[in-house]
């Protein structure tokens, strides 16, 4: 029974993360939008990643007096990853470094958004067995399912 029990568990764990038909996964958030960030923010300093900038779209709207749901991107990236796929092609550039949305919906449900490496590149000259594609790959769902919890 206990090994029925986990294995359910270990399913339902992987329900949240959804891909959509335009690359985005998504994975809905346990937590509120800040909280939820400031989870995805140290994972990722944890992981040892730098943390670039953390753009909070709300405060952004609120600033010009309009309202939008809570909205955070944060924007990180690792060099050794991210300079060789701009070795192979230096427009890899415009997708670098890496950026994951945490939002808030209509409904009131948090998910955390980012774009699929396996498809980022793919208008570029970078091989789709590159082995940081992989790695970058393996590093988003991570940190986004750690955030997540």
């Amino acid at each position: 029974m206990r090994r029925f029990l986990g294995a359910v568990a270990i399913t339902l764990a992987a329900l949240p993360a959804f891909a959509s038909d335009d690359d985005i996964i998504r994975l809905r958030a346990g937590a509120d939008v800040p909280a939820t960030m400031d989870r995805l923010e140290a994972a990722v300093s944890g992981a040892g990643a730098t943390v670039f900038a953390r753009v909070d779209h709300a405060a952004g709207a609120a600033s010009v007096d309009m309202t939008l749901a809570p909205s955070q991107l944060l924007i990180f990236g690792n060099p050794k990853m991210g300079t060789a796929a701009m070795q192979d092609d230096p427009r890899a550039g415009l997708f670098l470094p890496l950026r994951v949305l945490v939002y808030e919906d209509a409904g009131g449900q948090v998910w955390i958004a980012y774009k699929d490496p396996e498809d980022m590149f793919d208008d570029l000259s970078i091989d789709d067995d590159a082995p940081y594609i992989k790695m970058m790959a393996g590093a988003l769902a991570k940190l986004t399912a750690s955030a997540a919890q």
